[in-house]
């Protein structure tokens, strides 16, 4: 006879399993088959309806579960020293979680009585369901420097790289943390002002050599004066706020709202749902869900968050860490839409038609509960037919709906034509020691794709909602190529044998046949590289003047208020305009729309040459140890001084010294892009195919040479260096200090 487990037994494997949780998971965790799989259904819906179980399309769950990142009481330490704490916001009926904390060396002391912000890992102990990591004390915000470590007798001091900071910091014979002289290192302010009314330090961590790969991300933090530690006041804002309850908000926590993101995200700004719409006047329409974290009920206008979040005006990503726009208890707990728990949200419920066309949407200020923080791999390989235990429960009630209805905006897209361009992402992957393991191309799937078309949709139906409504926002304006730019582009177009549209008004469909011609030719690469830099840079403005690239006459960022304060002025708007609270719009706000465009376009400049510069020095540090190898590339740019070549392998740029190209002049041709030799003829243009020597790799630059050895598959010529008069400057100089050298000798000779 199968024996049948008990109420503790189902919920100790539920809370150990947190992945296999199903009806079909316990029963086969439990052996349990035939007839008495009914008992089985009975026991869980006893459960569940005792509150200790909630079910989630087919699959159950705690719902007392801890979210992710939490604010944490320490307790007395027990008997062998070990630390734990308890939960701040626990409103379960179930026990109450202990945490264990596993500390660091460089982690400050902690006692009974501290809170703190804990990120969480559910374990199977006897003493403790949760292992916590201190991401930081609440209530205190050390003051951090980076600098490099000088050793003295006793101690030593820190010279910061900031040069607007102080100029030295004094450390302490024990608060080195075994730094060594010339190590950069990062420290936080330890006391009060010491020796000559200096400050006093405690190194927390050691990054090494000033140029290697784990301090790269750091030093262009401070090069770009990006802000990366936040005021104490606003810290104490962020932690003095408490999860948002239901009051007038939509209840949307029955709504399997899913968030996909990468494998590694830590926060969750944005959750999607579909279904097919069962309005017989709307036949093959499909109803959409996108749910956008409400971060406009956290960060109000005027407040110390705010402040800080307009000075930073987004969120900076690296390889190895991110520059936040808010602090972590907004930016990675109530902020973000973390699986099982409520959480405050704007959404819009937008109708398609069959052919993917919206014809109708409305906003909500709701209540969320995620069912699932799925990742895009695991989604796609869902709908590809390998579901796992996490996407197999959704397969059918949610990821099916949601690729249906994506598939009818790929035919709506299909017929608005944006911009296709095709260029590869790559991706610079990380060892534990921070060093460059691999540089890889970003997959493209439709799970990418189905969440940005998703994300598009909802910020074309947020600038819509607003324009009707008369409410002041920001758009995100993209306007259309220059003339200049557009017959640098035909130029280009002209040399490989393609053709562009001209002698009328550009669209996208032009633009993306010419790139239909390119296609699996060699040309391909050359012509979306000169496409690309046709285009203007976007920008925020609250005046309207389209978006060229997605072919869109309104869109407004409203998808991502977590990490762009443009996104969070048009949460604030939608507050306003539908009366949902005090919390929309400030006259200040309207005030200074115009300049807070133009603040955070150039945030997000500085952001996007930061990430450029850093990636730059993982590439060059990946590549210093192979100097004297040779690698295929193309030419990318060319420049009086020579030309940059884009490596195949890594996707690093290297420059070509127009010295290293031969013994001959080259004529610069800026209108047509081009180097030709004057005496071979020999002319260099973007596109070429090349090999090339590693000459050089600088980590601390980001710096690459190369020295050009075959281009189009010929031997590059090596000249006689002659300039257009007839003798180039170099022989003429050589010449003369020739002469020079034996008028020299000859005085020498005839001197008494």
């Amino acid at each position: 006879m199968t024996r049948i487990p008990t109420k503790p037994e189902i919920l100790d494997w539920i809370t150990a399993n947190p992945t296999l949780t199903s009806k079909r998971d316990i029963s086969k965790a439990f052996g349990i088959k035939g007839a008495a799989r009914i008992d089985l259904k009975r026991l869980l819906k006893e459960l569940e309806a005792e509150g200790h179980l909630e079910k989630r399309k087919k699959t159950y769950s705690d719902p007392d579960r801890l979210p992710p990142v939490s604010v944490l009481l320490v307790t007395a330490p027990d008997n062998n020293g070990d630390l734990f704490a308890k939960p701040m916001e626990w409103q379960g009926t179930g026990v109450e979680p202990v945490v264990l904390l596993i500390t660091r060396a460089s982690d400050p002391a902690l006692g009974e009585g501290d809170r703190i912000l804990a990120r969480l890992t559910q374990v199977k102990a006897d003493d403790h369901h949760y292992e916590g990591r201190l991401i930081r004390r609440i209530g205190t915000n050390p003051k951090r420097i980076l600098g490099v470590y000088r050793a003295r007798s006793e101690g030593g001091r820190i010279l910061p790289i900031d040069k607007g900071g102080d100029k030295e910091w004094i450390v302490g014979a024990g608060a080195t943390g075994g730094a060594k002289d010339g190590e950069l290192v990062e420290a936080e302010l330890a006391g009060p002002k010491g020796r000559m009314g200096l400050p006093l330090a405690r190194i927390v961590d050691r990054l090494g050599d000033p140029s290697a790969p784990k301090a790269v991300s750091l030093i262009a933090i401070h090069q770009h004066a990006i802000p990366d530690a936040f005021p104490d006041d606003v810290v104490a804002e962020a932690d003095a706020h408490s999860p948002k309850e239901l009051g007038n908000r939509v209840d949307l926590r029955d709504m399997p709202l899913v968030t996909i993101d990468p494998s590694d995200a830590r926060d969750h700004d944005d959750a999607c749902f579909a279904q097919a719409d069962d309005n017989p006047d709307n036949e093959g329409g499909h109803i959409v869900w996108v749910a956008i974290a409400d971060v406009a009920a956290y960060v109000t206008p005027g407040s110390a968050l705010d402040r800080e979040a307009r000075n930073r005006g987004n969120s900076t990503y690296f390889p190895d860490r991110v520059v936040p726009m808010l602090p972590d208890r907004l930016s990675g707990d109530l902020c973000s839409l973390h699986e099982g728990v409520p959480r405050a949200c704007i959404a819009v419920k937008m109708t398609l038609d069959a052919q993917g066309q919206k014809i109708a949407h409305e906003f909500v200020r709701g209540l969320m509960r995620s069912p699932a923080s799925l990742h895009y791999e695991e989604v796609q390989a869902a709908i590809d037919g390998s579901p796992n235990e996490r996407t197999e429960p959704v397969l059918e009630p949610v990821l099916q709906p949601l690729y249906a209805a994506y598939a009818a905006l790929v035919e709506a897209r299909q017929l608005r034509q944006p911009l296709e361009l095709n260029l590869p992402e790559r991706q610079i992957v990380l060892g534990d020691d921070g060093a460059v393991q691999s540089v890889n191309f970003k997959d493209r799937l439709d799970a990418h794709k189905l969440i940005e078309e998703f994300m598009v949709l909802a910020n074309v139906a947020a600038a819509e909602t607003l324009i009707a409504k008369k409410s002041p926002l920001l758009f995100r304006v993209h306007e259309e190529p220059s003339q200049d730019k557009l017959n640098a582009l035909r130029e280009t177009v002209m040399a490989a044998g393609l053709t562009l549209a001209k002698g009328q008004v550009l669209q996208t469909a032009h633009l993306n046949r010419l790139l239909a011609q390119a296609a699996d030719t060699d040309d391909e690469e050359l012509i979306n590289i000169t496409t690309l830099r046709s285009m203007t840079q976007a920008y925020y403005s609250p005046q309207n003047f389209g978006h060229f690239g997605l072919a869109l006459r309104s869109y407004a960022h409203f998808t991502s208020p977590i990490r762009r304060y443009a996104d969070l002025i048009v949460h604030r708007a939608l507050v306003t305009a539908h009366g949902w609270g005090d919390d929309g719009l400030s006259p200040a706000d309207i005030d200074n729309l115009e300049k807070t465009g133009t603040h955070i376009s150039d945030t997000e400049r500085r952001s996007m040459v930061a990430e450029r510069d850093t990636t730059d020095r993982y590439l060059a540090a990946y590549l210093s140890e192979r100097v004297g190898e040779e690698f295929t590339g193309r030419i990318n740019g060319i420049a009086k001084f020579g030309m940059f070549v884009k490596l195949d392998e890594s996707g690093a740029d290297g420059l070509v010294p127009i010295r290293s190209l031969g013994n001959e002049f080259f004529h610069f041709d800026r209108d047509a892009g081009t180097l030709m030799g004057a005496d071979t003829g020999i002319t260099y243009q973007i596109g070429q195919t090349v090999t090339a020597k590693l000459t050089e790799a600088a980590p601390v630059t980001g710096g690459v040479a190369l020295e050009l050895l075959t281009v189009e598959g010929a031997e590059v010529p090596r000249g006689n260096r002659m300039s257009p008069a007839g003798r180039s400057p170099r022989r003429k100089a050589t010449n003369h200090k020739r002469k020079s050298d034996k008028i020299k000798r000859k005085v020498k000779r005839t001197r008494p």
